[in-house]
C-alpha cells in the first residue's frame, strides 16, 4: 500500500512557481493497477519519482509498506559507463537477487543484441528504457512504477511487454503513466488523473478516460 499524506510538491524557477500536487491525500491499495493520466507537464512523472525516493516533496509525507520498483523509463537510474550487464549485475546486488538470474533475464527480454555488452551512454532513449523495464520486470516488486515504457519498440515488443506486465499484476499492483487509453484500458483496473495539483481517483477507467479528454480538449 502507498499512502499520500497531505502531498505538496512546488517547482521554483526564475521567480515562477508551479505546483503540480497540493494537499494530495490518495492511498494506492496493494495488487491493484493505477493508470496515472494528466497533460504534459502536470507532474505525473514527478509523482512516480517522490515514490520511489528519488525526489523530495515540498510538504507532506507518502507511507509505503512493500516494495516499489524505481520508476520503469527513467534513465537516470544507470550508470553511462558500464554496460547493460554490468548495470544489471549491480542493481541485482542492491536488491539481493541473483544476479547471473537478472542479467540473463534483462538480457533476452530487452533484446539489445551485443549494446547489451556495450556502456550505456552509448544506448539511445529507446534502449535504456527497454533495458529499465527488463531490469525491472526481473525483480519481484510488490508495486511497479511504469512510466511510459510499454510504447517503446516496435508491436512485438510492445505485446511481449504487456504480457509480461499482466503476468506480474497477477501478483503485484503497479502505477502505470500511458498516453494510450486502450494501454489504459488493458492494463489497469482504476484511473488516477492529474490536474492543476489534485488527484482524482475513477474506479470507472472509462470514465477517468473521458474525464482526461475533457481536460486535454477543453470539452
Amino acid at each position: 500500500m502507498i499512502r499520500l499524506v497531505n502531498l505538496t510538491k512546488t517547482f521554483h524557477l526564475e521567480g515562477v512557481s508551479k505546483t503540480v500536487l497540493k494537499d494530495c491525500n490518495v492511498t494506492f491499495e496493494s495488487g491493484r493497477s493505477y493508470g496515472l493520466l494528466g497533460r504534459n507537464g502536470a507532474g505525473k512523472s514527478t509523482l512516480l519519482r517522490m515514490i520511489a525516493g528519488t525526489q523530495d516533496p515540498t510538504s507532506g509525507r507518502i507511507e509505503i509498506s512493500g516494495t516499489v520498483s524505481w520508476p520503469v523509463g527513467f534513465a537516470g537510474s544507470f550508470h553511462p559507463d558500464l554496460s547493460g550487464a554490468q548495470n544489471a549485475r549491480y542493481v541485482a546486488r542492491i536488491y539481493g537477487v541473483d544476479s547471473d538470474e537478472l542479467v540473463a533475464f534483462a538480457e533476452e527480454f530487452a533484446d539489445l543484441g551485443s549494446h547489451f555488452h556495450l556502456p550505456v551512454r552509448t544506448y539511445s532513449s529507446g534502449m535504456i528504457s527497454r533495458l529499465a523495464f527488463g531490469l525491472s520486470m526481473g525483480i519481484d516488486f510488490d508495486t511497479y512504477l511504469v512510466d511510459e515504457v510499454t510504447a517503446v519498440g516496435d508491436e512485438g515488443f510492445r505485446q511481449k511487454s504487456n504480457r509480461i506486465f499482466l503476468s506480474r499484476m497477477r501478483r503485484a499492483g503497479a502505477i502505470v503513466v500511458n498516453h494510450s487509453p486502450q494501454v489504459i484500458q488493458e492494463l489497469c483496473d482504476v484511473a488516477m488523473v492529474l490536474h492543476d495539483g489534485e488527484l482524482r481517483q475513477f474506479e470507472d477507467v472509462v470514465e477517468g478516460l473521458r474525464y482526461h479528454q475533457r481536460i486535454i480538449f477543453g470539452t
